[in-house]
């Protein structure tokens, strides 16, 4: 990677695509805020998600800072760090029953910690980074791509737990992240150079998020007579899939009282 400023590789598309890419990236995390609030639940909604998400935006900020990327760009881990704490507290309120306050006051801290991290990064990577020693900016950026990459795997052990249903995530969450991490990659690609690091970053991001959204899909068309049923009936999926939980569970009952009653019936015989 080139220690020279790259500001004049930044084009107006990529400050363009950027911006989509930012602002995608700035609301993603509100219809999830939104949702968590409504229904005051964060069920399935990974905690760890969030807190790596939270923490990835400090060495993904000082990295786009050190890279002088288009301003978007430089601007997006900061919101998205800043959301993603914002999440976390409603699942330490809602799920792990701290108040609000408690919670609230676990926000603050953490993005003030956060800040001054990323801040002592900055200042103090950007004197080698400008002398031609750019390996700590490269770390830095491969630990924000590990982050980024490792908050996207929680859900897939929720996935595991419910035979790849998606609960507690909301799809314009999703589908918005998606589209973000992808405008933010044509906005490198748009550039005179190509970021490697930062473009493997949304790729990753990109593809997981897929892998979720095929998951629930899916789910979807294994269970497609039962959400049938249960449209016809008025229940609702949890509903139905508990009710085959009983059914199977009576019918494994029977099957082990039968086995019982010939087992005796043979002894009595001989």
């Amino acid at each position: 990677m080139s220690s020279e400023p790259k500001t004049e590789n930044i084009t107006l598309a990529s400050n363009v695509l950027g911006t989509i890419g930012t602002v995608l990236w700035c609301i993603q995390l509100l219809p999830q805020i939104w949702s968590n609030w409504r229904r005051k639940d964060t069920e399935g909604f990974p905690q760890l998600m969030m807190l790596l998400w939270g923490v990835c935006a400090v060495p993904m900020g000082a990295y786009f800072f050190l890279q002088e990327v288009n301003i978007p760009l430089q601007i997006q881990p900061q919101v998205f760090g800043f959301f993603s704490l914002v999440a976390w507290g409603q699942i330490l309120h809602y799920t792990h029953k701290f108040s609000c306050i408690k919670a609230a006051a676990m926000v603050v801290g953490a993005v003030a910690l956060f800040g001054g991290i990323e801040a002592a990064l900055v200042l103090s990577l950007r004197i080698p980074y400008n002398n031609g020693i750019t390996w700590p900016d490269m770390l830095v950026g491969v630990i924000a791509a590990i982050c980024l990459a490792g908050g996207l795997i929680p859900p897939y052990f929720e996935l595991a737990k419910r035979g790849g249903r998606v609960v507690g995530i909301n799809w314009f969450f999703l589908g918005t992240d998606a589209l973000g991490g992808l405008f933010s990659l044509f906005a490198l690609a748009a550039q005179g150079t190509f970021d490697i690091l930062g473009g493997i970053l949304y790729i990753v991001v990109v593809l997981l998020e897929i892998g979720i959204i095929g998951s629930h899909i899916i789910w979807r068309i294994r269970y497609r007579k039962l959400l049938g049923e249960a449209k016809i009936t008025g229940k609702t999926i949890d509903e139905m899939l508990g009710d085959k939980e009983v059914v199977h569970s009576r019918g494994s009952d029977s099957d082990v009282e039968s086995q019982t009653h010939g087992e005796k019936s043979s002894r009595d015989n001989i």
